[in-house]
Order: structure tokens, then sequence, then C-alpha cells
């Protein structure tokens, strides 16, 4: 039984004489197998203990009794890991004949050991494996123009995986579990059939890793409300597809720098746009509407309700709350809650206009909204009640008188 990984031997008694371990691994082939000379190291009842609480990420130490070493090996493959650790249990507890059939043991050539591979492209279909595993060690992987209907599960474990771009296929949905894949940074999903980005992933570990997502040329409509979770993004690309409206809290996002949103259906940007703070910006191609401050929509209900009553009070004075307290539905009523000029909030009762905002505000860099050379475009605002918004239209009057 053999298994490839990098492999320190770290003898125990240097720290006495006062000298350290250099601490870094070789590559390097260990085996378990039948003895066939006096020489050879043996396991049984020679382990003084296994470490293995870093087994899922492919590393483990065992300490041997004699000599005094610690072997410790990483960067191995998880399964092949845990059944040459089982087969290390068993030889020293002296059961391994009656559990694993093992060969006599042979030297290893340098030819025989093989650097972890990182990085692997796939550029079409007849290139793409059926029998046989993407390597572990994978932290780069493309899979381009090979007609995937959806997102195949073996790639889903290479735990080491930074950059995942499965561009130019055919996917329509994604796993939830791409979530796992918790160093992943970058994700290219340009130019597939995508309908949806799903709540899962945007609740998943990528909220502390993913920095850079291109989702352009598909058929999103939507992005759900807990998008903005993902604020460890810089980049966020979404060109080409049937997007209706950004993301209402889209200015969690504070580390974004790069967004491009060219050729959607988005009429009017969401009032929480104006707080990025962006280096590009392309929104060309937007049918966007004319804003017109007196053109409005009054969801206001006076008097108003107890529950609006109460879910402004919570929200004003920050008091705790969560699905265990109040419904789930009006939970996420209050997370998209607007806040009026006044610095009141409101949530299901409120008058929604819109006004011109100077793109420049906003990015550095413009891409013209239009062939008319414009940057700027319409943006929401809400207003708690009807003397805010008459406050508000006053001003506008004054200002078009001047």
């Amino acid at each position: 039984m053999k298994l490839q990984c990098d492999v320190e031997v770290v003898n125990r008694l240097l720290p006495s004489f006062g000298v350290r371990s250099k601490g870094r691994g070789s590559r390097a082939v260990l085996s378990i197998g039948k003895h066939v000379d006096k020489n050879t190291q043996r396991l049984k009842e020679n382990i003084e203990k296994f470490f293995t609480c870093f087994v899922e990420e492919g590393k483990a130490t065992v300490r041997l009794k004699e000599p005094m070493v610690d072997i410790c090996m990483s960067k191995a493959d998880t399964t092949s890991l845990k059944t040459f650790l089982s087969a290390a249990q068993l030889a020293h507890r002296g059961t391994v004949k009656d559990n694993v059939s093992l060969s006599t043991l042979a030297p290893v050539h340098a030819k025989d050991v093989e650097k972890p591979k990182k990085k692997l492209t796939i550029m079409s279909k007849k290139d793409y494996p059926l029998t046989c595993s993407f390597p572990y060690t994978l932290e780069q992987l493309q899979v381009s123009y090979c007609k995937l209907a959806r997102v195949d599960m073996r790639m889903l474990c290479l735990k080491s995986l930074r950059t995942l771009d499965l561009s130019n296929n055919h996917i329509k949905k994604l796993p939830d579990t791409i979530g796992d894949l918790r160093f992943l940074t970058e994700l290219n999903l340009h130019n597939n059939h995508l309908e949806s980005f799903g709540n899962a992933l945007c609740l998943s570990s990528l909220q502390e890793s993913l920095q850079h997502l291109d989702l352009s040329r598909n058929c999103l409509k939507l992005l759900p409300s807990c998008f903005c979770k993902l604020r460890e993004l810089i980049s966020l690309k979404m060109d080409s597809n049937e997007i209706v409206q950004l993301p209402f809290h889209i200015s969690q996002l504070s580390k974004m720098r790069f967004l491009s949103v060219a050729h959607n259906k988005i009429t009017v940007l969401p009032e929480d746009f104006q707080k990025l703070s962006l280096e590009n910006l392309d929104l060309f191609g937007n049918p966007f509407a004319q804003p017109n401050p007196f053109d409005h929509n009054i969801q206001l209900t006076l008097p108003l309700t107890l529950e609006e009553l109460a879910s402004r009070a919570v929200l004003n004075y920050r008091i705790p709350y969560g699905p265990q307290l109040i419904s789930f539905q009006l939970c996420g009523d209050m997370e998209l809650a607007k806040i009026c000029s006044c610095g009141c909030i409101c949530v299901n009762s409120y008058i929604q206009t819109s006004v011109s905002i100077n793109l420049h505000l906003v990015s550095h860099t413009v891409v013209l909204v239009d062939d008319m050379g414009g940057t700027e475009a319409p943006i929401q605002r809400h207003f708690c009640s009807l003397t805010c918004y008459c406050q508000f239209l006053d001003g506008c009057v004054q200002r078009g008188l001047n």
C-alpha cells in the first residue's frame, strides 16, 4: 500500500540539543508492506500515537516509539490518507494480515514520485475525463466548451481549489455544494444557461473567500437579497442577462471595485447604489427610465398599521430580532427596509420615486450609459410620510426656479 504526499520526518530529540527542524516537507511515497529483511522498519507495537485532527485537509502525523521521530504527512489525497492510516493502525496491532492484503515492499524510484498537479485546463469534450478522477491537489481548474449540463460532483471534492472556470458550457443550475469549496476565490460561469444563483451559495463559506464572480451571458433575472453577503467580492460581471433590478443592499459589497451589468433590463437603480465606491462601472444598454420626482408609487397606508409601527420601532431603536422571535416573512421585509431622507426607517409603508444621479459619484471610470454619451442614471428614493415627500418636492421646485 502506497501513499503519495509531502513528508517531513521530525526527530523529537533535536530540541534537547538546541537544534530546530527545517519545518519543510519533501514529496515522497510512503509504503506499508511485507518484510523482506531484518532492516525493514516494523510498525507492530511501534506507534506511540496518531494525530488525525486535520485528516480532511490531507494532513496527519504518526509518532513512532523507535526511532523517536514524528512522520508528518501533508498534501495527501484524503481518501488515500484515511486508508493508509487504517492499515498503519492494523499493522501496529499486528492484525494487518487478517484484514488487508499487502504486497512485498520494494524500492521506490524518483520517477514514481509525482509532483502535485495544481493546474488543469480542458477545452474540448474529447479531453474530458470520464473514468478517472481530477487530481486532488488542483488549485486551478478550467473546463470550457465541453457542453456540460451540470457541475461534475467530482470537481466539488477538490478541497484546495481556488479558481474554477466553467465558462462556455450548458449549465442551468449550480449545486449548493459549491459553497463547500472554502478556498475558492474565483468562479467563472460566463456563457452558460444559468437561471438562478441560490441562497445557499450566498450563505456558504463563499462569503469569506469569493473575490471574482463572472455570471455574464446567462439567463438570470434576479439575484437573491442575501447575495450581498458575499462581502469579499472585488469584481462582479453580469453582462447580457435579463436582470430587472440589482440587490437592494448592494452597498454591503463594500470591497467591490469592478461592476459590469451591461445589456440587461434594469430601469432604475436601488437607493443603496449611491454608497458604492468603484473603480470601473459599466451599465451600458439598460432601458433606464427618465426620472421624474413627481412620478411616484404610493405604498403608504394611513394610519400606519400596528405591524408597520412596531417594525419601524425595532429598526430605529436597533432592537435585536430574528425568525425565532417573529415570522420569517416579516424578517425578510425588515431586511429590505428603506431609509427616508429624514433618517427614519420605513418597511412596507412608504412613497417611492426616482431621481437622477451622476455615476461618477459612484465610480472613477464610467462606461457611457447610452449612445448619447450620458453618465447619469435614475436611482430610487423613499419617504416615510407625506410630509417628507412634500418637503422633497418643494426642494425640487425651488431648484427648478433657480
